[in-house]
């Protein structure tokens, strides 16, 4: 072999090694529901403070002990979990397959963009209520800090390719949105039907796919 391309192989490997990137946490994001304040008091009671559970992996985020009832045209899923803190408007985060169950059109958007979305009545034992938006499937995202944007390289509202990693069905998504924030904690977000889909499990990591 001659000696210019044993130099080009090599660099080509340096570069390679180089440029790789980052691992970053992958989790399932199952249903769930935001709650304004004002709905919240509608159908727990006036001056009602959420219940913490735990904490979730983004800071200033947690799961609550409240569940609520989500009723739509042709089907209702019990116990969905509140997640606090209150929200300016409610949001049921849901998957496809969820949607299905409850008979409402399935519509893929960020979270915090309910504008046009499918309404559904939330009910807490003997309260109801009505919301006439807010229920999505939310995009698949990535949460990380500016640190984190300039060591894997990617700019706010970039969208990208991410292989998901593990031994038993490893799976590329396209057009996954990145979010920048000091606030987050580096991790990508799917929903139940995502992370079926390519066997989710403790093992598997998230790789920017170019």
């Amino acid at each position: 072999m001659e000696i210019d391309e044993i130099v080009k192989i090599i660099k080509k490997q340096l570069l390679e090694e180089c440029g790789k990137k980052e691992r970053f946490p992958v989790e399932a994001s199952g249903r769930h529901i935001h709650l304004s304040r004002e709905d919240a008091e509608k159908i727990f009671g006036v001056g009602y403070e959420f219940q913490i559970l735990k904490d979730l992996s983004q800071p200033g985020q947690y799961a609550c002990k409240e569940r609520v009832r989500v009723i739509g045209p042709k089907g209702i899923i019990e116990g969905v979990i509140v997640l606090g803190p209150f929200r300016d408007k409610t949001q049921i985060e849901l998957s496809l397959t969820d949607t299905r169950i409850l008979g409402v059109e399935a519509v893929l958007r960020e979270s915090g963009d309910t504008q046009g979305t499918p309404g559904v009545y939330i009910s807490n034992l003997d309260k109801m209520i009505k919301i006439d938006s807010g229920v999505i499937v939310a995009k698949n995202h990535i949460h990380m800090t500016e640190k984190d944007a300039e060591k894997l390289q990617l700019k706010d509202r970039q969208l990208v390719k991410v292989k998901i990693n593990n031994t038993l069905r490893p799976i590329i998504f396209e057009d996954v949105i990145v979010r920048i924030n000091n606030k987050f904690s580096l991790s990508m977000h799917l929903d139940y039907d995502e992370a079926n889909a390519c066997f989710l499990n403790r093992d598997s990591y998230g790789e920017i796919y170019e």
